[in-house]
């Protein structure tokens, strides 16, 4: 790979999105909830699939439209504390939905 070419940075967990990794777009506000053609995120996919795991369309257009607010949740905080520690190719089932 030449030099100035990097690879993207996941915003939720600051680690390299390698070409080969599973990776997806996050709409900040979520399509079914008016965000259709919003501002849009590259993610790792298993850090997309914590977040929606976590929480709800409604609880993300309300109250988690912003990186900064997502990596504030608890819940989120401490998977992004932990998935940190992991290489950027680093894979897992994300179990099914946990929302309260």
């Amino acid at each position: 790979m030449p030099e100035t070419q990097q690879d993207p940075i996941c915003p939720l967990c600051g680690r390299p999105i390698p070409p080969d990794v599973p990776q997806s777009q996050h709409h900040l506000v979520p399509k079914m909830r008016g965000g259709k053609g919003g501002p849009v995120v590259l993610l790792h996919h298993i850090c997309h699939r914590e977040i929606h795991a976590t929480l709800s369309e409604t609880q993300l257009a309300r109250n988690f439209a912003t990186i900064e607010s997502l990596r504030s949740h608890p819940r989120l905080a401490k998977f992004i504390d932990w998935v940190a520690r992991r290489p950027p190719s680093f894979r897992s089932r994300t179990p099914g939905p946990r929302r309260r």
